[in-house]
């Protein structure tokens, strides 16, 4: 049996796994669907890059799991490694969802298509947040009308500075087990990035028909995805 714990990407909390999580557990492994700090419920909680990462850490070892395999959905594919790396020996594998992946130095604005500073930019005149995508954001993405309000409505301001503050890897993410999990409605290739990590012996390119949010538009296939992740 392995023990899930999916982290879910900017602006959402743990209910973004509520459709993934019956199927996980309908095979007998274990859930633990997380709501990071400043998200969701917990918004108002003062939240940096490392607070994250420690959320995710602080879940493995508070529950006292092992054979872990830690799922990472878009931005939250960088606390999801760094902490992937942290619990050692704990880890089964790592699964980054359509994710950006942690580089030690680099932030997630650091790698935003239209450049870091517009990132801060738009964060400063949101008064230190990251403003949730509309419902006309989320078209061509493969959701039903159904789909994208379930999104807007589960929908927080994400916390700045955990989209500006750096990643810190002691090595490679790439010296970790791996599943990238690439969603060809969004982009139909990996980053250049990513695609120098799937070089690695211990990592495996799955893509997915659909956009960027593949719990919400196709949640049972992307168990499929999950639960093969736990074999060697």
């Amino acid at each position: 049996m392995a023990e899930f714990v999916l982290v879910p990407g900017a602006w959402l909390g743990s209910k973004a796994w509520d459709e993934v999580v019956p199927e996980l557990r309908a095979a007998g492994h274990g859930t633990h669907p997380l709501t990071l700090s400043g998200l969701a419920y917990k918004q108002g909680v003062p939240a940096g890059q490392q607070t994250h990462v420690e959320d995710i850490v602080d879940e493995v070892a508070n529950r006292d799991l092992h054979d872990v395999v830690l799922v990472g959905h878009s931005y939250s594919g960088i606390p999801a490694g760094q902490a992937a790396e942290r619990i050692g020996d704990r880890l089964r594998k790592v699964v980054f969802v359509d994710s950006n992946v942690p580089v030690d130095g680099e932030s997630f604005a650091s790698v935003w298509y239209e450049g870091p500073a517009a990132l801060e930019a738009s964060i400063a005149e949101n008064g230190g947040f990251w403003r949730p995508l509309s419902a006309a954001d989320y078209e061509g993405q493969g959701l039903t009308v159904e789909q994208i309000a379930r999104i807007v409505d589960g929908s927080t301001p994400h916390p700045g500075r955990t989209l500006t503050e750096p990643a810190v890897m002691g090595r490679s993410v790439g010296e970790l087990p791996a599943v990238y999990v690439k969603c060809l409605l969004d982009w139909p290739e990996p980053s250049e990035t990513v695609a120098k990590l799937l070089t690695n012996d211990g990592w495996r390119l799955v893509t997915m028909n659909t956009g960027h949010w593949p719990m919400f538009s196709q949640p049972r296939e992307l168990a499929r995805i999950l639960l093969d992740a736990t074999q060697p």
